[in-house]
């Protein structure tokens, strides 16, 4: 069953209404309704791209949400081979909102991070809705200092609401373990590349976009706050969370002409979870046109241009 957000109720209309006649046409084979439907069909994809055409930012966060939005591990599966997770932090615990391990992308070996959200609600719960606790950042480092001790490039695959905010997290060290795996990122002497392939929230998100290379799907959103976070703080109404969008300019558009990041990638016509192996694919596509370069640089240039893009980091809107 599709999933509709909520301003995309008279889409769901149309397609119901589309449905319900294609199963009573099922039912009798005397009935022959494959005119209407076609028709409710054209109606359908006519709205789609009307709802699509000019997203507001709160409506991006949402398309950015959606529980069919294929996530982390559905990229795993489908772009890379030879896939060997890695479990654990070496100290507490294996945070499993934080996947990852060695594989091979197009052929070449390399290191994959990502946070894994769920698909349902018993996935969820395992995997804390992709909010990660010290231990899982504590993995994420462990495996880059993997991928630099083997000259591993490492791609991350960036979707989390933000870092967990819970009082044994806090006790473990949560802020400490984000900075730890920023600086990683930062410090590293291979390639890295990160997708924001849902939300980038917060420091959550810092901890495994500190990238030479930085892509966000169309309707992806990356953000310091969470636009309800930033409505309760600035407003003291959680119900602001449209003008606290506006205000952040947490959408990819935004982000690409402020600078903050590299590309972006677009997605099918209403939004990765619509079609997802079209989303996948294009995915690949980027991260492949990022990599090649990347991998003829030696260490010292990686890790220099990437030092230099983030202290560069804003110039780029303020001159605008």
């Amino acid at each position: 069953m599709t999933h509709y957000l909520e301003f995309e109720k008279p889409l769901a209309e149309i397609e119901g209404k589309a449905e319900e006649l294609r199963a009573l046409a099922r039912s009798s084979e005397e009935m022959d309704v494959e005119k209407e439907a076609a028709a409710l069909d054209k109606k359908a994809a006519d709205i789609l791209k009307d709802l699509y055409k000019g997203l507001t930012p709160w409506r991006k966060c949402q398309v950015a949400r959606h529980p069919e939005r294929p996530h982390c591990k559905d990229y795993i599966e489908a772009l890379f081979t030879e896939y060997t997770p890695l479990a654990g932090d070496r100290n507490f615990a294996d945070d499993h909102a934080v996947m990852g391990g060695l594989a091979r992308f197009n052929g070449q070996p390399v290191v994959v991070i990502g946070q894994e959200k769920g698909h349902d609600t018993t996935s969820r719960i395992a995997r804390n809705f992709g909010m990660a606790r010290p231990e899982g950042y504590r993995k994420a480092i462990r495996l880059m200092d993997i991928a630099d001790r083997f000259g591993l490039p490492v791609i991350a695959l960036v979707d989390t609401p933000g870092a967990y905010p819970g009082k044994g997290a806090e006790e473990r060290g949560q802020s400490e373990a984000i900075a730890r795996s920023t600086e990683k990122c930062l410090n590293l002497k291979v390639p890295m590349i990160s997708v924001i392939i849902g939300e980038g929230g917060s420091g959550g998100a810092v901890a495994f976009a500190s990238a030479n290379k930085i892509a966000m799907l169309e309707h992806s959103v990356y953000s310091v706050i969470s636009p309800e976070g930033c409505a309760s703080i600035l407003w003291k109404d959680a119900e602001k969370m449209r003008e606290a969008a506006e205000a952040l300019r947490l959408t990819a558009q935004d982000l690409h002409k402020l600078g903050v990041i590299d590309q972006i990638i677009p997605e099918p016509l209403g939004g990765a979870q619509r079609d997802a192996d079209a989303a996948i694919t294009a995915v690949g596509k980027a991260i492949q046109a990022m990599l090649t370069p990347l991998l003829k640089q030696e260490p010292a240039q990686v890790l220099q241009d990437r030092r230099k893009k983030f202290l560069d980091m804003g110039s780029k809107g303020l001159a605008a």
